[in-house]
């Protein structure tokens, strides 16, 4: 009688543990897919200015349509990602593209005293100063559920539910390799 009580006890013991560690994992996930909602809104804004921005630029830089073309298409891809790995994957192109683009402005002085670009530029400005913010919210986020899927013992229920590490939303490779890259200096 006292084994079948042990037996019960451990049995419940072991319940309660896995729904605390079930929930704190839905918790989490649930916390990660909130930060992306707000980055979702700025990337949505930042989507709809690319457009006039580039609309703005084309007539001085008739010759870049390189620049414009991958710009274009780096956009078309991030607005039809479909998951958030899929969409950091692919917002992390459009930020390399807009990166090379802006390096190219810098080429065109008439253009960057337009007052049209430079409200454009402004408002771009902002919203890359939002993202920002946004993306620390939600890579904060993702950590907190990489711990929690990586940690003794959530782990296993984590292992159960099949959830991996999931990435966060950093630079991307091109704008990292970049910044890596030491600034020369020329007087």
């Amino acid at each position: 009688m006292i084994g079948l009580w042990v037996v019960l006890g451990i049995v419940v013991v072991l319940i309660i543990w896995y729904v605390v560690a079930n929930n704190k994992l839905v918790a989490l996930k649930n916390n990660r897919e909130n930060a992306f909602a707000d980055i979702d809104v700025q990337l949505k804004q930042r989507h709809d200015l690319i457009p006039q921005l580039i609309g703005a630029v084309k007539g001085y830089m008739d010759h870049e349509k390189e620049i414009l073309t991958r710009v274009t298409e780096a956009r078309s891809g991030a607005m039809n990602a479909k998951s958030i790995n899929d969409k950091v994957s692919a917002e992390n192109e459009l930020g390399a593209a807009m990166g090379a683009f802006n390096i190219q402005v810098e080429a065109y002085p008439d253009l960057k005293a337009s007052a049209n670009f430079m409200q454009l530029q402004t408002e771009i400005s902002d919203i890359e100063n939002k993202l920002a913010a946004v993306r620390r919210f939600f890579n904060s986020a993702t950590k907190e559920l990489n711990t929690a899927i990586e940690s003794i013992p959530s782990n296993i229920v984590a292992g159960m539910k099949k959830m991996t590490v999931q990435p966060m939303f950093d630079l991307g490779r091109e704008t990292r390799a970049k910044m890596d890259v030491a600034p020369e200096i020329k007087f």
